[in-house]
């Protein structure tokens, strides 16, 4: 029998109530709008059902992928033969923490409403993290950051699912932050559950001020009119990947409906129609193109699902 039909018997079973589909394109559900359908697809509203999804993916043999918002995500064409579970509807819950100036989040809640929940309360810390599309997850396991801040600056504690050892709760120090890695960079089998941010007490007028600044920012430099997942590339040790595709007369240049951003070189775009292959076909051309030109091998920070 195939892991989605064991699958769709335990589910069956266990959470008749969950929203649980068949062959789900995944185009809807990352933000380049690329990508072929999900075997089988899920939407737990909470901690529990994500952990028994995780529990059945594990003894029926299927490869479990859990994404937010899919900002940082590429899908091929072919689709993927796993389940995939999708926390940003149901796993938005955003709290106060149990100490002083912190607050609680659950993977799927987005960084903007996060942000903004600490406006409100006058915590000053996430204001860089206020125009970053994704989800508490995905930023946790990258340790996203923009405009000088960083995801490992205001986390104070991390709760995982360890699909053999079972939920376990991490100080920041053990996240092994690093530029857009964690932890979870080396043990992608992890499940971001929920974070706690510790952040200074602040003006709320003064912080919105802040995140209306770098919004302002955001929208002036980047392509944000298009489809993408955000920047395309990590930055280069003594260089910007912008500059160094800009310099290389690359802006502009297309693959199908995949293009190098006018705006800002450091994007590839989906100017309409693109397709994966067009989008990992460019990514190598600009590889290529800088490395010959300028001796630099670009990495990408778009994370390639198979």
């Amino acid at each position: 029998m195939a892991w989605f039909e064991t699958l769709d018997r335990k589910i069956a079973d266990y959470l008749p109530d969950l929203k649980y589909v068949e062959d789900e394109p995944m185009a809807k559900h990352i933000s380049f709008r690329v990508g072929g359908a999900a075997k089988r697809m899920a939407f737990p509203e909470n901690a529990e059902q994500l952990v028994l999804l995780m529990n059945f993916a594990l003894s029926c043999g299927a490869r479990a992928l859990v994404i937010g918002n899919g900002t940082n995500l590429l899908v091929p064409d072919e689709g993927l033969d796993r389940l995939v579970i999708d926390v940003s509807d149901g796993m938005t819950r955003i709290a106060d923490g149990g100490q002083a100036n912190e607050i609680t989040a659950q993977c799927g809640a987005s960084l903007a409403r996060i942000a903004e929940y600490a406006r409100k309360k006058g915590l000053s810390g996430l204001e860089f993290a206020h125009g970053i599309p994704g989800t508490l997850g995905g930023a946790v396991c990258m340790n996203a950051g923009a405009y000088g801040g960083e995801i490992k600056d205001v986390v104070a504690s991390v709760t995982l699912l360890d699909p053999q050892a079972g939920i376990r709760t991490l100080k920041g120090e053990e996240m092994q932050f690093s530029y857009r890695r964690s932890l979870l960079s080396e043990h992608p089998e992890y499940v971001v559950l929920s974070a706690t941010f510790r952040l200074e007490r602040g003006d709320s007028e003064t912080i919105g001020a802040r995140m209306r600044e770098l919004m302002a920012k955001r929208k002036a430099s980047q392509p944000l009119e298009f489809p993408s997942a955000g920047s395309t590339f990590k930055r280069p040790v003594g260089h910007y990947a912008g500059p160094l595709i800009e310099g290389c007369g690359l802006k502009g240049c297309r693959v199908g409906g995949a293009e190098v951003s006018t705006k800002h070189a450091g994007f590839i775009v989906n100017t309409g129609g693109a397709t994966c292959a067009d989008v990992l076909a460019l990514i190598e051309k600009v590889q290529k193109t800088v490395y010959d030109a300028r001796g630099v091998m670009l990495e990408p920070e778009v994370k390639i699902v198979r």
